[in-house]
């Protein structure tokens, strides 16, 4: 009985971190083919807008993101300050892909938004594979990152 108590513990636990993953950021770090084409960034962005953000609930998410980032400074990922509006590819002093270098994007809410969908889905090559499931929460980091000058 016992056993049995503890198997089904075991299942319905797995079964809530995988439901809570979806809404969780994911953070692998790899190297992949160079398969870009500038043409994929210029892809039309989805019908629907993205929900309105709260940059202050964006600044706690903002945490998960510190792993790889800082506002200031260079680390794994480049500097976030000032990211909105901003060429990718283009912070001094950091190693970006060829893939991201070569993009054409331009770091618009709309294509942040989309970047935080799947790095990988709009830049393949990119370095990062970081993704955000949540649109809410996608929103809200990317209002808190529009604040940050």
């Amino acid at each position: 009985m016992r056993l049995a108590r503890n198997r089904l513990l075991r299942a319905a636990i797995v079964a809530a971190i995988a439901s809570l993953a979806a809404d969780l950021v994911q953070c692998q770090m790899g190297r992949v083919p160079l398969l870009f084409t500038p043409a994929l960034a210029a892809t039309p962005a989805p019908a629907a807008a993205p929900p309105q953000g709260d940059p202050v609930l964006g600044q706690q998410l903002y945490q998960s993101c510190m792993g790889c980032h800082s506002l200031d400074e260079n680390d794994v990922g480049p500097r976030h300050r000032g990211v909105v509006g901003r060429r990718a590819g283009s912070v001094p002093g950091y190693s970006y892909s060829p893939a991201l270098k070569a993009s054409g994007i331009v770091w618009t809410p709309v294509m942040l938004d989309r970047w935080l969908q799947g790095p990988q889905k709009l830049v393949p090559g990119a370095k990062m594979y970081f993704t955000v499931a949540n649109p809410k929460s996608r929103a809200d980091i990317i209002a808190y990152l529009a604040k940050q000058h």
